[in-house]
């Protein structure tokens, strides 16, 4: 799988909030986008989703032009902050709803969800605990859940947006260590929207730098480190040691 995003270019109200980005992703890479609030980071990730459009460049996944297409026919899994969990319904009709929406003619059998849900708890470390509720569990056990929800339906791209921020440090780092296993395990490609330098050093195969609507540097964090393109590059790069 190969992503390419060119000459991305995004305002609001006159502002100019994304500036000429453009970064490509592989198969089964981790990519941190990295930078304060204001540097245009969520946008870039919403736009990638399919939530917002730009104003103008491509988005392409091997090959093909998706930059119109909406956001649920991009096949793209997505984990938020806030969890975005229906309180209603068990931690295991969660993990499955994605699947029981899908259209009727690549729709799995209940059988099949069923399966499906009960690997899922398997991988995130929470077997038996399908028939609980969501206000039944810790943040954790809730941020675990969610990222099954997004990869239930194996999704071609998974999207991350600050995605442990509402965690304790404690459980922050056990979490992001046990979100890189499973993402690994599945092979799928992943953005990780953070402003947690030393999240991002952990976590990602390569990271963009972000800063006033550009991306500064696209590069692994050794070579961030080692070959900062700007002072901004090297003050976080230090930070994140």
């Amino acid at each position: 799988m190969t992503f390419d995003i060119r000459n991305i270019r995004k305002s609001f109200e006159g502002t100019e909030v994304l500036k000429d980005v453009s970064m490509e992703i592989g198969t089964g890479e981790f990519v941190a986008l990295l930078g304060p609030s204001g540097s245009g980071k969520t946008t870039l990730l919403n736009i990638v989703a399919g939530l917002q459009h730009p104003d103008s460049g491509t988005l392409s996944l091997d090959g093909e032009d998706i930059t119109r297409l909406s956001a649920g026919a991009r096949h793209f899994g997505m984990v938020f902050q806030s969890y975005a969990l229906f309180r209603h319904m068990s931690v295991a009709e969660n993990i499955g709803f994605g699947l029981k929406v899908m259209p009727r003619g690549s729709r799995p059998s209940r059988r099949q969800i069923a399966a499906r849900v009960e690997e899922l708890l398997e991988m995130i470390e929470l077997p038996g605990l399908g028939e609980r509720y969501p206000a039944q569990l810790s943040g954790g056990q809730r941020q675990r859940v969610a990222m099954a929800r997004a990869l239930a339906i194996n999704p071609r791209l998974l999207l991350m947006d600050e995605p442990f921020s509402a965690l304790d440090a404690q459980v922050r780092q056990s979490l992001r260590a046990s979100v890189r296993d499973l993402q690994q395990k599945i092979g799928v490609a992943a953005i990780l929207v953070t402003h947690d330098r030393a999240e991002a050093w952990a976590l990602a195969d390569r990271i963009a730098v972000m800063g006033e609507g550009r991306i500064l540097q696209y590069d692994r964090p050794e070579r961030l480190r080692e070959a900062p393109a700007s002072e901004a590059v090297r003050v976080l790069a230090a930070d994140a040691s």
